[in-house]
This record gives structure tokens, C-alpha cells and sequence, in this order.
């Protein structure tokens, strides 16, 4: 039975490093969620969605260093299974390789600005293999970014399966 769950718990390890190939288009000119604030709000969406893109690129070429930069020292993601994760758990599973990506999709991306948090949530539609084993499926996924000292870090996350 854990062997069933190993690539959930992978694949939620790797959701949080994969958002937005596309997300430029899917994000909406003014959500209506978002903080009045006009350019400013513009301008922390626009940092959000570049931080989103370079997680797709990270999650493709198995790289550590991203979320060694970017994730807060407080970080817990929840994977769709509920298992909660921590920042050392999602960079020694960057580290290991054995989790691979074929593709990833990503849409529905919106994201809303609270001052120093933004909030993203989106639709990801994964294809890849877990020790050798395939896995794919929809999900819907939160992500939190905090800027704290001037830079951007991700402080929570949580995947859900869908159909």
C-alpha cells in the first residue's frame, strides 16, 4: 500500500516546483480577488508568475538549488494524501532524480495579492514516472509566497486530486 502512495507523495513534492509555462495567459488582467493597489499589485503578479514559470523549469530538470532558494525554513506542503512535507523533504527529493517529469500543464493559474503575501491557485496536469513507474492525473494546487527580507518565498502548499 505505500508503494501506491509513493507517487502521489512525489508528485506532490514536485507540483510545488512546477507551476506556469503558460500562466501568463491564464492569469486574468485584474482578478477580482485581488488587493486594490493597481501597478504595484501589477507588478507583484507579474514577480509571482516569473517565480511560477522558473518552478515548471525547475521541476523538468531536477533542480534542488530552486527550491533551496525559494522555499521558506518554515515550509509544510500537504500532498494530496495528506502527508505533510517540509522544505528538506522537497529539496532531497529534487537531489535523488528518481522522480521525472514527461509533461506538465499548467492552467486556470490566478493569482491574488494581499501586500507582503500572494496567493496562487491553479489546475496542473502531470504525466511523468516515479522509480520507474508512470503517474499522471489533474490537480489543483495552493501555493503561498511571503516576501520576507525583500525576497519571495513560498510558506505553504497543498495539492488535491481531481477528476
Amino acid at each position: 500500500m505505500l508503494r501506491n502512495r509513493l507517487p502521489l507523495l512525489w508528485l506532490l513534492l514536485a507540483l510545488f516546483m512546477i507551476p506556469a509555462a503558460y500562466a501568463a495567459r491564464q492569469q486574468p488582467a485584474a482578478p477580482p480577488q485581488a488587493s486594490v493597489g493597481g501597478a504595484h499589485d501589477q507588478d507583484v503578479i507579474r514577480q509571482i508568475l516569473d517565480l511560477e514559470r522558473q518552478s515548471k523549469d525547475a521541476a523538468v530538470h531536477r533542480d534542488p538549488d530552486f527550491s533551496a532558494r525559494t522555499l521558506a525554513d518554515d515550509y509544510l506542503g500537504i500532498t494530496p494524501l495528506g502527508q505533510v512535507i517540509t522544505k528538506g523533504d522537497t529539496v532531497a527529493a529534487r537531489k535523488s532524480g528518481q522522480l521525472r517529469y514527461d509533461s506538465i500543464e499548467i492552467s486556470d493559474m490566478v493569482v491574488r495579492v494581499y501586500g507582503s503575501t500572494a496567493v496562487v491557485t491553479a489546475r496542473a496536469d502531470v504525466k511523468g514516472r516515479d522509480l520507474g513507474e508512470e503517474f499522471n492525473g489533474p490537480y489543483r494546487f495552493t501555493r503561498i509566497w511571503v516576501r520576507r527580507n525583500g525576497h519571495w518565498q513560498a510558506v505553504s502548499y497543498q495539492a488535491t486530486v481531481t477528476r
